[in-house]
């Protein structure tokens, strides 16, 4: 797909992990953006995913959750072995990872965060997420997602 590589792509590519890419249009600053974004893919909410850039005890730390359920702060903090997690202010966010917000991937970030993975994508057999810029998901294995980010699994929805 000509014109739609990101970091995120490219990091793919190089490591030969099959994903499929794909395009959508929704306002980024519509309410229930997540929402929009499976019906316009066409597929369950519970399949895609938002990356959260958060901060644990002072360190930067990347929550990959699904769009339909909130984060749960205290069991993010728990999951990293911290005590207390709070979302990061959006610049903070954008400037460690090199995306704008509604387009932050889990992958190809220009500095690499610790990253937990919501275990709920484990049980399905692909998940989408962000490849790095507005309008465009990535879908893949939440096992390949876990290999390349090298991140821990954790209930992290509010329930």
């Amino acid at each position: 797909m000509a014109g739609q590589g990101t970091p995120a792509t490219a990091l793919l590519v190089k490591r030969g992990i099959a994903h499929r890419t794909h395009p959508y249009r929704v306002a980024p600053d519509t309410p229930n953006y997540g929402a929009l974004v499976a019906a316009a893919l066409g597929v369950p909410p519970e399949r895609v995913f938002k990356s959260l850039v958060t901060e644990v005890d002072g360190a930067l730390t990347v929550a990959v959750v699904p769009v339909t359920g909130e984060l749960d702060l205290k069991a993010l903090a728990a999951a990293v072995g911290g005590k207390r997690a709070a979302l990061a202010e959006r610049a903070v966010a954008e400037r460690a990872t090199g995306y704008v917000r509604g387009g932050i991937s889990p992958l190809g970030q220009r500095r690499r965060l610790p990253t937990v993975l919501d275990e709920s994508a484990l049980d399905l057999p692909t998940i989408y997420v962000s490849a790095g810029r507005r309008g465009l998901q990535l879908e893949m294995t939440a096992a390949d997602l876990v290999a390349l980010t090298e991140a821990r699994t954790a209930a992290l929805q509010t329930r």
